[in-house]
């Protein structure tokens, strides 16, 4: 076999391997969107971008959910984000800044749903296959889209819910909120975001409730069944 057949053998092999774990193509989007949102926020076309990445993180969560949950739960997803979708473009584009608030709880909806499908797939397994890890990563990645939304609701209900360091006054971005919600999250701090506002205080401590339970159950879970295969083995 020649060297340029051997790597396209190779790549087909990693492409192969990729679509085995639908969870890791996830993790993988969330973890591109994460990166690529600071370098079209706040740019004349950043609107549409966050658009186009947030459809296309819904597609694969659904894709999830269907795999892993079935018809029943996939159709909660579809009552979710359909309109989800339709009210982020309607509010966008034609200006209707109502909607933003409604947009915001129903896709941080959404998340949730997607993410308790996940952790009702990782739990249900008595052994802990590489797909499940990757779930793992992604069903992080959810609850933190899903309360940086929340978030997003609650500074448009609530003007100056949050402040940080930099321009305290001014609402924080989209970047801002999803960094406080990985802080939160994962329990390593606030950062420079603060929120100020009573409501937005309860919702920064039920994130970090949630993220610790999170850390707490279904992690350790996944780590004592790998730990117990390895033995096995």
């Amino acid at each position: 076999m020649s060297t340029e057949a051997a790597a396209r053998f190779a790549r087909l092999r990693l492409l192969a391997g990729i679509g085995r774990h639908p969870s890791a193509i996830l993790l993988l989007a969330q973890l591109a969107a994460l990166l690529a949102y600071p370098s079209f926020e706040g740019t004349p076309a950043g609107a549409a971008w966050f658009g186009a990445f947030g459809a296309i993180v819904l597609l694969l969560a659904m894709r999830m959910v269907h795999r892993t949950a079935g018809h029943a739960r996939l159709a909660v997803a579809l009552v979710l984000a359909v309109p989800a979708i339709t009210s982020n473009l309607v509010s966008t584009l034609d200006g209707q800044a109502w909607l933003a608030p409604w947009s915001a709880m129903l896709e941080a909806l959404f998340y949730f749903h997607a993410a308790a499908c996940l952790v009702a797939y990782m739990l249900a397994d008595r052994h802990a296959t590489s797909d499940e890890l990757f779930a793992a990563g992604a069903t992080f990645t959810l609850l933190a889209w899903a309360f940086a939304y929340v978030f997003v609701a609650c500074q448009l209900m609530q003007p100056g819910s949050f402040a940080a360091a930099a321009n305290p006054l001014a609402p924080r971005t989209w970047t801002e909120l999803l960094f406080l919600s990985f802080v939160l999250l994962s329990s390593t701090g606030i950062g420079d975001v603060m929120p100020l506002t009573p409501l937005a205080r309860a919702l920064a401590s039920l994130e970090i409730f949630v993220g610790v339970m999170y850390l707490a159950l279904v992690v350790s879970r996944l780590v004592g069944l790998t730990m117990i295969a390895r033995t096995e083995r």
